[in-house]
């Protein structure tokens, strides 16, 4: 693809000895299992952004903290670059490996260490699969809040490195606001506590920081996080829209009437056609987009809010209002959703899935403006997105064998950035910077601030060892990225004026 990329950070990493690497390894970790035939390191040479590839030189499988640390250790001495891998479900290229490098598999740490139902509380391995946790807490009549569409899989520490989200965080947060403490090993080896079991812990927030860090500040060995009681009763609305604009603003119109549902979420035409085809959820495939909307709680205020959020989609212009009659059409509904992103890679050879923030207001011309750009490039765009937080995940649909089309899809992908940015919003919601937005970052954030982040970064990791060349641009790369671009003139964005 069409990008700028030094894994070495401005040249500042040495070339590694892979032979004499492999021999320090065995002789001080007999133990350890390392993969180093080519063979062997195909099926880690990317994450869940399989447009990016590259075969590391060394992959680890620890089982024990013990081994992580002393492989740490051996790294920092000889200034070998690592970076952290839970399930490779990231879409971001935040897992992507190096040439250079060792790549830390944390996948066998895959144990649930204790639930307290009284403190309400699971304290789990990195490597333990985020449904799981809400399987285990559920005899208690817990759960973890925190759903992404891929929890069947992804990793609880993968989830704290990207901060992921789910169709459920308008109302109960994100990864960062359900957790209590994490423990870390430091690019030294070195064991560190951030947070604790209580609700607030002294000194700065670190916790905070760390989550969504990307693999940059530390190797995450265990978390803490916050459980739930399930809700005494949950139930869905489906509407249909005759125009993907008059949804984007139903989901203003719900959040202006003070109302904060479980969750929010909205699909195109095209998504949603994909998704009923593949899952057969009871659909309304003549609807330009459908809005589902889940409110829970106790029973009294579930009804009336289901009653009082009917009203604002039908004054909105939704051309159906369906509640779900049960709770196995309920489930239905959500598994259309759910299952979006594989129903649509059933419609082309490849997608390329965009995950920016925007303001909730800014929805309508947003849907718009990406419809031109789809235009623009000659890709289809199908919309799936957790509407009621305004992150969006475009899936840019297009086949990587005929040319130019993943270059263009690219383009594309990075112009729907700017755009977020451009009307006040981010360039990722939940699946984080990694290799992927590293351009687009530059967009965002100005050079002072790209220098904080570098300082924050060298305060962990000095010799910017973990996870080199993702998340922070230098400020090089942010200078020829913008003169690409004026030289383009794609700045100022043109589709802003045109809605």
């Amino acid at each position: 693809m069409n990008i700028l990329y030094d894994e070495r950070v401005d040249g500042a990493l040495p070339t590694v000895d892979k032979t004499a690497l492999l021999q320090v390894l065995r002789q001080r970790l007999p133990d350890l299992d390392l993969l180093h035939q080519s063979e062997d390191l195909k099926p880690y040479e990317c994450d869940g952004l399989s447009a990016y590839r590259t075969t590391p030189m060394l992959v680890a499988l620890p089982r024990h903290i013990e081994q992580v640390q002393e492989l740490l250790r051996i790294c920092h001495e000889r200034r070998v670059p690592v970076v952290a891998r839970g399930a490779g479900t990231g879409l971001s290229g935040g897992a992507l490996p190096l040439e250079q490098g060792v790549l830390l598999v944390m996948a066998r740490f895959n144990q649930i260490l204790h639930i307290d139902p009284a403190a309400r509380t699971a304290r789990v391995q990195p490597g333990v699969r985020n449904l799981a946790i809400s399987q285990a807490a559920a005899p208690f009549d817990l759960y973890y809040a925190p759903d992404p569409s891929s929890q069947i899989a992804c990793s609880i520490g993968g989830n704290v490195a990207e901060n992921a989200g789910g169709v459920h965080c308008l109302k109960y947060g994100l990864t960062v606001h359900n957790l209590l403490k994490v423990e870390i090993l430091s690019v030294e080896g070195e064991r560190l506590t951030l947070g604790s079991d209580a609700l607030d812990a002294p000194g700065f927030d670190l916790l905070a920081l760390f989550t969504g860090s990307e693999g940059l500040l530390g190797i995450i060995t265990e978390v803490t996080v916050r459980l739930l009681p399930k809700p005494q009763l949950a139930k869905v609305l489906l509407a249909a829209f005759d125009s993907v604009e008059k949804a984007g603003r139903a989901v203003a119109d719900i959040i202006a009437a003070g109302i904060i549902p479980g969750g929010l979420e909205m699909m195109d035409n095209l998504a949603l056609r994909a998704a009923e085809d593949f899952i057969h959820a009871g659909y309304p495939v003549d609807a330009e987009a459908i809005l589902l909307c889940e409110l829970d709680g106790v029973e009294a205020d579930v009804h009336d809010d289901c009653d009082r959020v009917r009203a604002v989609l039908e004054r909105a212009g939704a051309t159906e209002v369906r509640q779900a009659r049960d709770e196995a059409e309920r489930v239905r509904f959500w598994a259309g959703r759910k299952n979006a992103f594989p129903a649509v890679g059933r419609l082309s050879p490849d997608y390329y899935c965009m995950d920016g923030t925007i303001p909730r207001r800014a929805l309508p011309g947003v849907l718009k403006a990406i419809a031109a750009l789809a235009a623009e490039y000659r890709l289809r765009v199908a919309n799936v997105f957790h509407a009621g937080d305004g992150n969006m995940h475009p899936l840019i649909l297009f086949d990587a064998n005929q040319p130019g089309e993943l270059d263009r899809a690219e383009a594309l992908g990075g112009r729907i950035l700017e755009l977020c940015v451009a009307v006040g919003g981010s360039i990722t919601g939940e699946h984080g910077v990694g290799r992927e937005k590293i351009n687009q970052m530059c967009a965002q954030f100005n050079s002072d601030e790209l220098t904080l982040f570098h300082a924050v970064k060298a305060a962990f990791d000095p010799g910017s060892l973990l996870n080199p060349g993702k998340n922070i641009p230098t400020l090089h790369r942010c200078a020829e990225f913008g003169a690409m671009h004026v030289h383009a003139g794609q700045l100022p964005f043109p589709e802003l004026e045109r809605f």
